[in-house]
C-alpha cells in the first residue's frame, strides 16, 4: 500500500479508493499535511485493472448466450478490478 513519502505513514485503502472516483484527487497525509497525486502510469493501472477485463470478457470470452448474464459477470469482474487498484498504484509528493 503507498505511503508518504514525506513522513512514510500509510495511506488507507479507503482514501486512495475515494481518489479514483473524484477524478483522482489528490491526496493529502493525514499526519505532515503533505499532498500527493496519481502518477500518470498508475492511472493506466487503474483502467487496465477496470476496463480492459470487462471488454475482453464480453468481447471475446463470453461463454453466456444472455446479454443480462454476461453484463452481470462484466460488472462483477469491474468491481473487483477497481478493489484490487489501490494496491498497485503510485502517488507522487506534490509541489
Amino acid at each position: 500500500m503507498q505511503k508518504c513519502k514525506k513522513c512514510n505513514a500509510h495511506f488507507s485503502w479507503s482514501k486512495i479508493y475515494e481518489s479514483f472516483w473524484l477524478n483522482y484527487k489528490p491526496i493529502k497525509c493525514n499526519v505532515c499535511d503533505t499532498t500527493h497525486k496519481i502518477t500518470i502510469p498508475s492511472r493506466f493501472i487503474f483502467t487496465i485493472l477496470t476496463i480492459l477485463p470487462i471488454l475482453t470478457f464480453g468481447y471475446f470470452l463470453s461463454p453466456f448466450s444472455t446479454g443480462l448474464v454476461t453484463l452481470g459477470v462484466a460488472t462483477f469482474i469491474f468491481i473487483i478490478g477497481s478493489l484490487l487498484a489501490p494496491f498497485l498504484v503510485t502517488y507522487k509528493e506534490s509541489l
